[in-house]
């Protein structure tokens, strides 16, 4: 395995206070300034990440951490095959993210103690082992500490989840409602639809463009009463937000070229990949995808639980098969995606300064029963990359059957510490009001990820 140098802690910053939810901004009002007022009290570093959430749970032994030597009803039917990085070997159905493992790093031994989807999302997405009800996910965390410095929303959701958890994702968490993510496409209403429009910009249809302009005037006027200019400046970002073509720009697809929509898949995971690539582009700090592979030509669209591949004894595809919930359609799918993801984010010069996060709230189980895996959060893995993190690396081990940790268990807490150093987040950051408690994260960065 490459050599790995430590990265020094970043030092604490001083938090912003008090921004903004990014979210249904339908018609303007005299509320939305103040949601999007803040004390500035320092500068954040200009970082952005793109979160995949592989919702249901992905197959590590079938993808990245495949074991050839386990027996037959373990190893499953695919044979691994070599990658850039000596020593790293993925799963046959991923060619081309294969072909660029010096771009990232893939962890071996993400391990917790949650089975279930709605625990094991709210595990996933917190870095917490045992979080709270209301404890926020990374990009609420982002949205306070990292705001955008520009009028587009902070924290966006491309693709919703299902039913299998509870909605805790379009929330602020105990960070509240201003916070929360805009949250873009649900179900079959995605950017891969030929008729997708983003339309939470929109304003109602009997409220015309010239009376918007009438009262951002009639806002200006009130302000000038009571002067403020941090009143002010968040009114200018409020009317950016619902009049400027800036943010409109950044959702549509239509303005990238035939080619580029091609090279990332005409499927839900390509498509809202290359929006979170404009998205972050035009300055969003955080976009999480869920990682919904689509709907095989000829199937009926059940929901957008892709990885949850528990086989034909669920009444689903067989997890070897070619459907929906099967990784012949999944894993090709997201090889195409996020290969063309860090190829253009690498081609743009975007990398070293967007995180790319990819995992799921678990792994599955080492046995196959039914043509399919169950839920298994005792061993799985993640792969990472920009922003600082090591590429052509591989962090911890499973055992020889992927069951269990082998060696450098790397808890919900560290991963979420790395995340957010990675971010220029320290990790001891309070998001409480009297500055004490709830830090951002209990945990400790792995320092041997960074180079």
């Amino acid at each position: 395995m490459p050599a790995r140098l430590p990265r020094p802690i970043v030092p604490a910053r001083p938090s912003r206070r008090d921004l903004i939810r990014l979210g249904g901004l339908g018609a303007i009002g005299l509320g939305l300034p103040r949601l999007l007022q803040a004390e500035t009290t320092g500068s954040a570093q200009a970082r952005s990440c793109i979160f995949i959430v592989l919702y249901g749970g992905m197959s590590h032994i079938d993808s990245l951490d495949p074991k050839p030597e386990a027996p037959e009803g373990i190893r499953g039917p695919y044979r691994p095959i070599r990658t850039q990085t000596t020593g790293l070997m993925l799963g046959e159905l991923l060619p081309r993210l294969a072909a660029q493992s010096s771009r990232f790093t893939v962890i071996r031994s993400m391990t917790h103690g949650n089975p279930g989807h709605d625990g094991g999302m709210h595990v996933c997405m917190t870095g917490h082992s045992q979080p709270a009800e209301n404890t926020p996910y990374f990009g609420a965390v982002t949205a306070k500490v990292r705001p955008s410095p520009t009028g587009v929303p902070s924290y966006v959701w491309l693709q919703n989840l299902a039913g299998d958890v509870q909605p805790r994702y379009l929330t602020g968490g105990f960070l509240g409602p201003a916070y929360a993510p805009l949250r873009v496409g649900n179900d079959l209403d995605n950017p891969s639809a030929a008729n997708f429009r983003m339309t939470a910009f929109d304003t109602p249809k009997d409220l015309p463009g010239a009376r918007v302009l009438d009262r951002l005037a009639l806002l200006q006027s009130l302000q000038s009463a009571v002067p403020d200019d941090r009143f002010e400046t968040y009114r200018a970002r409020a009317a950016e937000l619902i009049t400027g073509s800036h943010v409109k720009r950044a959702f549509d697809l239509d303005h990238e070229p035939v080619n580029v929509r091609d090279r990332y898949g005409r499927h839900p995971l390509g498509q809202n990949l290359l929006m979170a690539r404009r998205l972050i582009e035009a300055g969003t700090r955080l976009v999480s995808v869920t990682g919904w592979a689509g709907t095989p030509p000829g199937e009926t669209f059940r929901n957008v639980q892709t990885w949850d591949m528990h086989g034909v004894g669920s009444g689903l595809s067989a997890i070897f098969s070619r459907g929906a919930f099967g990784l012949g359609w999944a894993l090709p799918n997201l090889d195409q995606a996020v290969s063309a993801l860090l190829e253009d984010l690498h081609d743009r010069g975007l990398l070293d300064d967007t995180l790319v996060v990819m995992v799921g709230e678990f792994g599955r189980t080492p046995k196959i029963s039914t043509e399919g895996r169950d839920h298994w959060p005792a061993c799985y893995s993640a792969l990472l990359a920009g922003a600082g993190i090591r590429g052509g690396a591989i962090y911890g081990s499973s055992d020889r059957t992927g069951g269990y940790v082998h060696s450098d268990p790397v808890r919900p807490e560290d991963f979420g510490a790395t995340l957010f150093q990675a971010f220029g987040i320290p990790p001891e950051t309070r998001l409480s009001r009297d500055g004490f408690t709830l830090p951002a994260s209990e945990g400790k960065p792995i320092e041997l990820l960074f180079g």
